[in-house]
């Protein structure tokens, strides 16, 4: 299972970091991604982390959000900086086994979600 936290309210240029932290699995052995889903909107990659610590951001939030991930707290993290309020959703951290590289940011790739958690920026 996997447990995301962190979310909260923020105005437009804050900051907040996402933690997802895995039970009953070593996330070491997995690439893990964050996705977001806006009201009325379908789910939009955000960000992933390889087994190997290569990232791949969306262009919406490259250069503002860093993923990372601490193998010994089986805990992937989301660092969101100079928040917007289109980031505004519920963000949810994901992942699979046997996902490839190029499966990343295909939402029906995943088969393992954690329970979500809203972010609002206000304006």
């Amino acid at each position: 299972q996997l447990q995301a936290s962190g979310g909260g309210l923020v105005q437009a240029g804050g900051s907040l970091r996402l933690s997802c932290t895995a039970s009953g699995r070593t996330i070491s052995s997995y690439h893990m991604t964050w996705f977001r889903q806006a009201l009325g909107k379908e789910h939009e990659f955000v960000a992933s982390i390889t087994r190997s610590r290569h990232t791949y951001y969306s262009d919406s939030v490259k250069g503002r959000f860093t993923i990372s991930r601490d193998n010994a707290k089986n805990t992937v993290y989301l660092q969101m900086n100079d928040l917007k309020p289109e980031d505004t959703a519920v963000y949810y951290c994901a992942t699979s086994a046997g996902l490839i590289i190029s499966s990343l940011g295909q939402k029906s790739a995943y088969n393992v979600w954690g329970q979500g958690t809203q972010v609002t920026v206000s304006s």
